[in-house]
């Protein structure tokens, strides 16, 4: 029998619905509580703790005594040419790994895209050089690009291309380009994984009627293909960019931020101020700079984005 009263049995919606609206209305809160606080705990809890050493004078051998300081540690940054290199070592490596990851890996996920003989075999071995560890993939490469026995100097001795250099990673102009060559080998294939998926949603019934229409492939490409793709093209960008900007295992196995500097990066140098020089305030000053071009790069990411959608809604 029946217990609702008139009022709600009139109204068609079973009793205590306002109660569960307001379960409904705290679920997804539940559901987000945990990553939320291991954020908190783990991720703005040492954010906020580096943000305030920055503004210290601060020993690894006494942390203890680290005394305030203000803007000294950012003002010793700015006026350093040393920090000045850093960032302009910084900024090549990080557009370079950009550049020619995606660009290498978009050609891989093209040629993967169509159909050929053992076309799954390659599309398995393509994701081999992003599935070894770092720090092996810096240990051979070091391997091969040395003087006495590495196998890129004997081949240019073969082809007759000896250019007299101890070494790849000791030369200050070749260091920085060998370990570019090293890191894009190592990232390019997930570039072409993530390409690889976006290429399958690219309508066939667009791309045909761009053929019957005499298109030829380039600008298949433009009109059917490049469409599809640019949004994750642009969040893949983003992705690359802010690994960049904090690599340090290869770079750090491969050089070690030398010779003479020649690939340091941010992280490396904060690595260096806050454990071979020991100034940790002057270490976290470095990382603050480092999240502030990662924020800026993200927010430019989200602003293109935003723009896109905006200048698509017109059309």
């Amino acid at each position: 029998m029946s217990t609702a009263s008139p009022a709600t049995a009139a109204a068609g919606r079973p009793p205590q619905s306002g109660g569960r609206d307001r379960e409904s209305r705290w679920t997804p809160y539940l559901f987000i509580a945990p990553v939320a606080l291991y954020l908190a705990v783990f991720q703005g809890y040492p954010l906020v703790s580096e943000f305030v050493l920055s503004f210290q004078q601060s020993s690894l051998l006494a942390p203890q005594d680290a005394r305030f300081v203000g803007l000294r540690n950012y003002h010793d940054l700015a006026t350093s040419s040393d920090f000045a290199s850093v960032l302009w070592t910084t900024l090549i490596y990080t557009i370079a790994c950009v550049v020619f990851a995606i660009s290498l890996g978009l050609g891989a996920a093209l040629l993967l895209d169509r159909p050929f003989r053992g076309r799954g075999l390659a599309r398995a071995l393509v994701t081999v050089p992003w599935a070894a560890p770092p720090v092996a993939v810096a240990t051979i490469f070091a391997w091969m690009l040395n003087a006495q026995y590495g196998i890129f100097n004997h081949v240019l001795k073969l082809m007759d291309l000896e250019v007299g250099y101890e070494s790849w990673l000791d030369n200050p102009k070749l260091a920085l380009p060998a370990v570019l060559f090293t890191t894009v080998w190592q990232i390019f294939p997930f570039s072409s994984v993530v390409l690889l998926a976006a290429l399958q949603g690219v309508s066939e019934e667009v791309r045909e009627a761009a053929q019957m229409d005499g298109a030829d492939r380039f600008s298949i490409f433009k009109v059917a293909v490049w469409p599809t793709i640019q949004p994750t093209v642009a969040l893949l960008a983003l992705f690359v960019t802010i690994w960049s900007l904090r690599r340090f295992d290869l770079i750090w196995v491969m050089t070690q931020g030398g010779p003479i500097g020649a690939t340091k990066t941010l992280v490396i140098e904060l690595y260096t101020r806050g454990f071979v020089a020991r100034e940790l305030g002057e270490a976290a000053a470095v990382g603050m700079i480092g999240l502030s071009i990662a924020l800026v790069v993200t927010f430019v990411y989200f602003w293109y984005t935003q723009r896109t959608e905006r200048a698509q809604g017109r059309r």
